[in-house]
């Protein structure tokens, strides 16, 4: 009997690395892997794990900015320290423009819940009704990652993080590809047309 991962493998064999839906590059990986959160096992340490913020659009430092006030009270002290004296976002050391960190690594908007975990205070606002504006598109997408070329062409790229080794057993589990899990963000990026000729894509793969 084949696993889900040899038929992955060989799958992944039989298609190109890149295949090209509008005007996005789309990684290949992106069908093939499996992927769906499990923050009973990570905790949301995505949030709180890394070198540098998420990456951020000068028109989300704006939504950010008018936001602040709305999830001020669900955020650490030393997160706010942080806004004070630097503000939501800054340049990292490879030119990308990213949300302000706490010690090197924290997301300022994380806060923890009773139970332990780490979510995101503009996501919570969100969910409660209190804002309008989940979270950066970045995050939303995570664990693709975009890259803006010239001409008006993106590239999306799935990324491995040994923080998610239980996401990627998860998806597995439910043989959720990538792409599946993600379909809300991706609609949400780049809209319903764009999404539904993906799934075409990837049903011509199959």
């Amino acid at each position: 009997m084949t696993t889900n991962i040899s038929m992955q493998k060989i799958k992944k064999q039989n298609i190109p690395p890149i295949l090209q839906v509008g005007d996005v590059l789309v990684s290949s990986d992106i069908f093939v892997e499996r992927f769906c959160c499990d923050l009973d096992a990570c905790r949301g340490q995505c949030c709180i794990e890394g070198d540098a913020g998420a990456p951020v659009t000068l028109d989300e430092v704006g939504l950010l900015e008018e936001r602040v006030e709305t999830v001020w009270s669900d955020l650490s002290a030393s997160a706010q320290a942080v806004i004070d004296r630097q503000g939501v976002a800054y340049t990292d050391e490879e030119g990308d423009l990213v949300t302000s960190i706490v010690g090197g690594k924290d997301c300022v908007f994380t806060c923890r819940g009773a139970d332990g975990c780490c979510y995101c205070s503009l996501e919570k606002a969100f969910r409660e009704g209190r804002s309008s504006w989940p979270k950066p598109i970045s995050c939303a997408l995570y664990p693709i990652r975009e890259k803006r070329f010239g001409g008006g062409l993106v590239g999306l790229n799935y990324n491995r993080w040994d923080v998610c080794k239980a996401a990627v057993a998860k998806g597995e589990a439910l043989d959720l590809p990538v792409y599946r899990f993600l379909e809300a963000p991706l609609r949400r990026r780049f809209g319903d047309e764009w999404y539904e000729e993906l799934c075409e894509v990837a049903k011509l793969m199959e």
